[in-house]
């Protein structure tokens, strides 16, 4: 099925994309956050404030050990991580709806045609969003168009959609 061995995992090119995660409440959120960053072979991931961190069973049950390949920071405060990103050189995102919010398709043509286009998304709490003082630091705001009655998803599900087409893009830059 053409699967790497967690060692070829450790040793494979990452995406030059980094997850933010703000806060996050579930275990099991941040779990499948860690198992679909594995399964596009992003760089890594920013556990920040609340997030709990592993070794940790619950995040086990849905990150079914990519926990153990996706490499991963803890930062008290996510200012800090996305401060350290921009640093790095990375373009940081906020995943919100918020006025002069862009479509995932506009931010994947900024992303366009930039050989190695380091970027890095910022997901909020479950309830709460992405802080505001962390929206404010952040380069631009990534919204999802929702045609429905509601206007959230869950956190992990938003992480998917995000990684997926960002991913898909950077992969063709």
């Amino acid at each position: 099925m053409n699967r790497l061995s967690a060692e070829a995992y450790h040793e494979a090119e990452k995406l030059p994309f980094v997850v933010v995660l703000d806060n996050i409440r579930s275990q099991h959120n941040v779990g499948a956050v860690f198992r679909t960053a594995d399964a596009f072979r992003l760089e890594g991931i920013y556990l920040c404030g609340i997030c709990c961190c592993p070794p940790n069973a619950e995040i086990h049950k849905t990150a079914l050990g990519a926990e153990e390949t996706v490499e991963w920071h803890y930062y008290s405060d996510t200012k800090d991580a996305v401060q350290a990103l921009h640093e790095a050189g990375y373009t940081v995102y906020a995943v919100e709806q918020a006025h002069g919010s862009i479509s995932i398709e506009e931010a994947n043509k900024r992303i366009s045609g930039k050989a190695q286009a380091k970027t890095a998304v910022v997901l909020g709490h479950e309830v709460f969003g992405v802080q505001q003082d962390v929206v404010d630091v952040c380069d631009g705001c990534i919204e999802i168009e929702q045609y429905g009655t509601k206007h959230s998803l869950n956190v992990s599900v938003t992480a998917g959609i995000v990684m997926y087409a960002i991913s898909q893009q950077l992969r063709k830059a």
